[in-house]
Parts: C-alpha cells; sequence; structure tokens
C-alpha cells in the first residue's frame, strides 16, 4: 500500500550504531584428532595431499556429506635454522617454503634487508627467542569464526614415548600472556605468547588469524617424538629426516586437547523510529473503514485508534530498504507518543 507520508530520521539523534561479540565454547578432544574414524596414522577423517605440503583434519570421514573441516598441519623451518642443508633432509625445499609462506603472511618483512622475518616467542622483533622452526595448526573458519577470544586458548601436548605420548603432558595457554593483543609488527593481527606451567613461552596464537605456531621447545627434552624402523627419533630429527605428513601424524598423536572461545562479531545499525501524537492515528487498510465510518470508533466524539505492526525504512528518495515486524501491534491514538528501536545487523 502507498505511503504518503514519512518521518525523517536524523542522523545525529535518531541513528547510532553498535558492535557485540559473541562467544562460542570450542572444544576438540584428542580422540577426534586420532584413532575415532581408523587406525593411527590412517584414519578416514584425516586427509592427505599429493603435494605433502599439509594435512587435513575433519570430525567426520572426509568424503562424507556431512564432515567439517577443523584444522590443518603442516610445518616448516628457516632456512638459517641449524636443519637447513641436511644431506638427509626430506622435502626440505617445501619445508622452507611453507615456513615463509606463514611468515609472509602473519609477520611480513624485516624492515633493514627486507628478509623474510622470522617467528619469535614474543614477536616483537628483537632477534631473540626465535622459532626457526616450527609446527603451525591453522583452524577452520567454520570453528573459529571471525577470531579466537584472547585469553581463552588451551592445547594440551603428550611429552610422553610414541606408544603412550600421554604419560606426560604440557598444557599451553594463553592466559598468562603479557603480550595478549598484541599487534606490534605483525600483519596476523592480534597475537598471545602460548605458556606451559612454568611460564616458559612455547608458541603464538594469532587470534585473527586463527593459526596457531607451535615451537619445537614444546618437546625440546623428548628423544621418542616419532618410532622408526630403527628406533626412534627426536622432533628435530623428525623435521629432517621425516615427510611433512609423517611429522603431522606425529603431532597428531601427542595432541590431547585443543580449546577454545571463538568470536562472532556483530555489527548494528540501530534506528529509532519516533511516532508524534498527532500523526499514525489513522490507517489506509481498506478494511479500517466500514461504508466511511472508522470501525474502531463507537461514536462520532470517540478518538481514532490505530495499531502499528510494521515499520519500513526508507531511502532520501522513498524506495523501502527494509521491513521490521512488530510482535504484537501497538496501540497509537492522539494521547500517546511511541519510540520503536528498530536493530539491523550485518
Amino acid at each position: 500500500m502507498a505511503v504518503t507520508n514519512y518521518e525523517q530520521l536524523n542522523t545525529s539523534n535518531d541513528v547510532t550504531t553498535t558492535r557485540t561479540l559473541l562467544h562460542e565454547s570450542i572444544p576438540l578432544t584428542g580422540t577426534i584428532i586420532k584413532g575415532t574414524y581408523g587406525t593411527f596414522p590412517n584414519e578416514d577423517n584425516i586427509k592427505n595431499y599429493s603435494h605433502g605440503q599439509f594435512q587435513s583434519v575433519y570430525d567426520y570421514p572426509y568424503l562424507s556429506s556431512s564432515a567439517n573441516h577443523i584444522f590443518d598441519i603442516t610445518l616448516g623451518f628457516d632456512e638459517s635454522s641449524a636443519l637447513s642443508g641436511s644431506a638427509s633432509s626430506t622435502q626440505e625445499s617445501k619445508k622452507i617454503n611453507m615456513y615463509n609462506q606463514m611468515s609472509q603472511v602473519l609477520l611480513g618483512y624485516t624492515g633493514s634487508t627486507n628478509a623474510v622475518r622470522e617467528f619469535e616467542l614474543d614477536t616483537t622483533l628483537d632477534g631473540l627467542n626465535t622459532m626457526k622452526e616450527a609446527m603451525f595448526v591453522n583452524f577452520s573458519r567454520l570453528i573459529t569464526k571471525d577470531q579466537i577470544k584472547k585469553g581463552s586458548f588451551s592445547i594440551t601436548l603428550g611429552t610422553g614415548s610414541h606408544s603412550n605420548p600421554f604419560a606426560l603432558t604440557k598444557v599451553l595457554t594463553d592466559a598468562s600472556s603479557s603480550d595478549t593483543g598484541g599487534t606490534a609488527n605483525t600483519l596476523g593481527g592480534d597475537y598471545g605468547v602460548l605458556y606451559d606451567t612454568g611460564n616458559t613461552a612455547r608458541g603464538v596464537v594469532f587470534y585473527q588469524a586463527g593459526l596457531v605456531a607451535l615451537s619445537t621447545s614444546s618437546f625440546d627434552t623428548m628423544t621418542d617424538f616419532h618410532s622408526t624402523s630403527a628406533g626412534t627419533s627426536s622432533v628435530s630429527d623428525t623435521f629432517v629426516s621425516s615427510s611433512i605428513t609423517g611429522s603431522c601424524d606425529s603431532l597428531r598423536n601427542r595432541i590431547k586437547n585443543i580449546s577454545f572461545n571463538n568470536t562472532t562479531e556483530i555489527n548494528s545499525t540501530i534506528y529509532f523510529c519516533r511516532v508524534p501524537h498527532n500523526k499514525y492515528n489513522h490507517s489506509t487498510n481498506p478494511t479500517y473503514l466500514s461504508s466511511s465510518t472508522i470501525r474502531v470508533k463507537s461514536v462520532n466524539t470517540d478518538s481514532p485508534i490505530a495499531y502499528i505492526t510494521t515499520i519500513g525504512l526508507y531511502s532520501s528518495d522513498n524506495e523501502l530498504l527494509a521491513v521490521a515486524k512488530l510482535s504484537e501491534p501497538l496501540r497509537k491514538d492522539p494521547t500517546n507518543e511511541l519510540t520503536l528501536r528498530v536493530r539491523l545487523d550485518y
């Protein structure tokens, strides 16, 4: 039905904006990551690729239409690492390229030499506490939404033997990090340092990127990171001799639990639609009248009454842009004024 009059919105008094952050708890147990849908390391919910550069983990066999992507795992080291240049190295160029790619996206380049930056346990670019070798867990946007909530991330790693990894465990959290919320010198947004219970830095979580970089120092006391036919190997040995897929399997074998709160950011524009006492007391609906008489009036001296059920927001040239429905009709007559709050979320 055509609208013949409008109420002008004053942008300074009638329009405002808000931002709301919604959080959801995300628990990822090691039983999903390993052993539920097959025999480790060849479970049906683990997808390996012919390029061999990373491994994907799903919450259900990945060929199923109901499977959801949880995260990807990969690793790499800087070309200046002591592991670089080994004669027995496997996929060395891919490991270096993977480290460089993560660094370029999350950290950028150094200002002086324009070289790829190395990951650091405090990301302050002071050349200390560098992570020349790192394991990366890149979470799906499906579960992180807009970002990981600061101070909520926790990962429990097994540091026991390969056959019994959770005989000993190490818990890393960002809750005690003095760097939580920092943005200096990064392209990947806010970050938090992951500390163990001894308050030693073991990695970095990038909140907006939804990515965790774990230092090999998380397993620095171990001599049995990965079992081989020849015996056992440390994490450094695995970085050199094993393929990326094999090292990802070894890391999966040692992830007991991951938990964090995701964040959904809702931006809203709120319009205060003001209805003055002397307007909108009639309706243009044909059923409002019966033989030219207002149905809701018992006698001619009664005040007109209308019921507001819908609000329309129009452009400056009177084109309808949005419609808001009230949960119940609101009575309107010359004795009252109304202010209706309309919120548009995006």
